[in-house]
């Protein structure tokens, strides 16, 4: 054994197994072929109303019958969900007979009224409403006498003897004395306002008084109310130059006094004379003035 082959031997090693001949693949068996099967036939898509989109051109159609790109009774494709429809108010079940009872009792009660021909007596009669009370003129038990001048209001002066009635004026009554000579000298007003205050009327008349004179006023003071029905009471003094019908400086002296009742009624004593007058002058205004404040 000298490990080279030998010349004219075998083509193989013998200890090497030699394929066989090439196996032919056409030669094996094949398996039987299976029937088609429904499920891989090819189905065609349905058609859509809206076209093929790889034809060149839309098919029939309701979108093509038409104008408009989505045509005439198809609106467009919205995302949006329709809005609610809205529902009218419901009613308890219970209400229904309740408002039906009701009609019927209304119905009966006009029926009841015409048939009794609408007789008001028979219906209860309703209580008024009594108005709030006003301040009205007080009551009072004092009897001015015959030959008293009604100022107003309740209230009235008695003349004193030698005073007369100024019948010019208009506001109040004015009563007048004069001189041997026809000249006026002391008057004694007496005139009335409502809804003002004492004091503001004392001070206006004050003012007209003496408007166009040379004046020193006092101060307003407080009065002792004679009466209950009154509420405010004050006066007012003053001194004053005027001047006569001949242009001659006449020195006066004056005062004003208001009396305010309950019922918002101011009744105020103006008086003025000539200082040379003065002493009977104020005597016959003090009676004045009492026959004044009693009527208050």
């Amino acid at each position: 054994m000298s490990g080279k082959r030998d010349k004219g031997s075998g083509t193989g090693n013998p200890w090497v197994n030699q394929p066989g001949p090439d196996v032919d693949d056409a030669a094996e068996p094949t398996e039987p072929a299976l029937p088609p099967s429904p499920w891989n036939l090819e189905v065609p898509p349905p058609p859509s109303p809206w076209g093929d989109p790889d034809t060149a051109g839309p098919g029939p159609g309701p979108a093509t019958e038409t104008s408009s790109a989505w045509g005439d009774k198809v609106g467009p494709p919205s995302l949006r969900r329709p809005p609610p429809e809205k529902k009218g108010p419901r009613f308890p079940p219970l209400l229904i007979p309740i408002g039906a009872g009701l009609i019927v009792v209304v119905l009966v009660a006009v029926a009841l009224v015409l048939l009794s021909g609408g007789d008001d007596k028979a219906a209860d009669p309703t209580p008024s409403q009594s108005p709030a009370p006003t301040a009205s003129t007080p009551t009072t038990s004092y009897q001015p006498p015959a030959n008293a001048i009604a100022v107003g209001f309740g209230v009235s002066v008695l003349p004193v003897e030698g005073w007369s009635l100024l019948e010019k004026e208009t506001r109040g009554k004015e009563l007048v004395t004069y001189a041997p000579n026809g000249d006026p000298r002391a008057f004694f007003w007496v005139r009335q306002k409502e809804n003002v205050t004492a004091q503001a009327y004392v001070l206006g008349i004050v003012e007209g008084e003496t408007e166009n004179e040379i004046a020193q006023l006092g101060n307003v003071r407080n009065l002792p109310c004679p009466k209950d029905v009154l509420e405010e009471c004050v006066a007012i003094s003053y001194t004053s130059t005027a001047k006569d019908k001949t242009g001659a400086d006449v020195r006066v002296q004056g005062y004003v006094e208001a009396y305010r009742r309950k019922d918002k009624v101011v009744t105020a004593l103006d008086f003025r004379t000539r200082v040379d007058f003065a002493p009977k002058a104020e005597a016959d205004a003090a009676t004045m003035k009492k026959s004044v404040l009693d009527s208050l």
